[in-house]
């Protein structure tokens, strides 16, 4: 039987420090269809992604999507991917920087910050163990997901839980669920915008595209589609745009299921034909450029729109490691510590 000598030595006595775990969806290793595969793996035998049956899904996701798209994703991938790696990695790790910062210049040696992606690296768990060695009494998880939605919020919710569940010594734990309609993200999002437009010119009509989710998540009570549309007005209302200044779509649908409508191809299609002549595009919902913003809206839906008939479409970048974001974020943070009982 082993003595209490010959024990490992660790931080049994909690600091008083907080741990902030931020979280982001994920990103391949790399542009090959071998990295990607594996991620997609990943992602798509998430049961909060994919509602279908298991058997029946995992036969479709096997036999069927892991053979045709990973190499079709992959080549997407390459179009943006840099020196550094994946966009999505680099400007997560920059929003966690800044975060750092922030909650640092505030209150010095009180917070822990580490980034962790839901699938993909690096890795919830293995983010929760770097916060552990640290010895933070608690553990506040802040995903990048501004509405919240069953397919993305609830499951870095599940896979935090699940991760704790496992600790010996379980930390307290919060969990930010949404900020869709905080003052500080609406006036961030506006301040990119009127930004862009200070530097590069206003367009005619500027679209508002949110990630889309299948109409039978919705149905079951999932709230994101409402929390886009408070986040697009609110955002309208800031900028001061009449009702025909701007518009709401939703984009990334997979499949043959119904998702929300209207759709940002369609949209971009439809605002081409009308000839419009310069549309601007920003995607709120989007804390961190990636795949979905870089290649599917600022290349792929701006030749749609140009072979429609339109002119330019201008897309405006994410908030990424933007002071206002950071700061905003760290306000979000001090605040949900306010309410975290004593």
């Amino acid at each position: 039987m082993p003595t209490l000598q010959s024990l490992p030595q660790e931080k049994h006595r909690l600091s008083e420090s907080t741990g902030v775990l931020v979280v982001n969806l994920g990103t391949p290793d790399a542009p090959t269809a071998f990295a990607v595969r594996r991620f997609l793996k990943q992602f798509l035998s998430d049961p909060y992604v994919i509602g279908y049956p298991r058997l029946i899904w995992w036969l479709v996701l096997n036999l069927v999507i892991l053979q045709i798209r990973p190499s079709r994703s992959a080549a997407a991938y390459r179009k943006i991917w840099t020196d550094e790696g994946s966009p999505l990695r680099i400007h997560s790790q920059d929003i966690t920087t800044a975060l750092r910062e922030q909650l640092a210049s505030r209150r010095p040696g009180q917070f822990c910050v580490e980034l962790a992606m839901n699938y993909g690296k690096p890795s919830i768990a293995s983010a929760i163990d770097r916060l552990r060695a640290e010895g933070v009494c608690r553990i506040l998880t802040l995903p990048l997901y501004p509405q919240y939605s069953s397919t993305t919020t609830a499951s870095v919710s599940a896979s935090v839980a699940h991760k704790i569940s496992t600790l010996r010594q379980v930390p307290e734990t919060c969990f930010i669920d949404n900020y869709h309609d905080a003052p500080g993200y609406i006036a961030a999002v506006a301040a990119s915008i009127r930004d862009d437009w200070a530097k590069n010119g206003r367009g005619d009509k500027l679209l508002l595209s949110f990630h889309g989710i299948p109409m039978s998540t919705v149905a079951r009570g999932d709230p994101y589609h409402e929390q886009c549309r408070q986040t697009a007005s609110l955002v309208a209302e800031v900028l001061a745009l009449g009702e025909g200044d701007w518009t709401l779509a939703f984009q990334s649908r997979v499949g043959r299921d119904e998702w929300l409508r209207p759709y940002t191809d369609e949209t971009i299609a439809n605002l081409g034909n009308d000839g419009v002549a310069r549309l601007d595009v920003v995607c709120p919902g989007f804390p961190a450029d990636c795949l979905e913003t870089l290649e599917e809206i600022a290349m792929r839906n701006a030749e749609l729109f140009a072979r429609s008939g339109g002119g330019v479409l201008h897309y405006i970048p994410a908030l990424n490691a933007r002071e206002d974001h950071a700061s905003f974020l760290a306000d979000l943070i001090e605040q949900q510590l306010l309410e975290w009982p004593e």
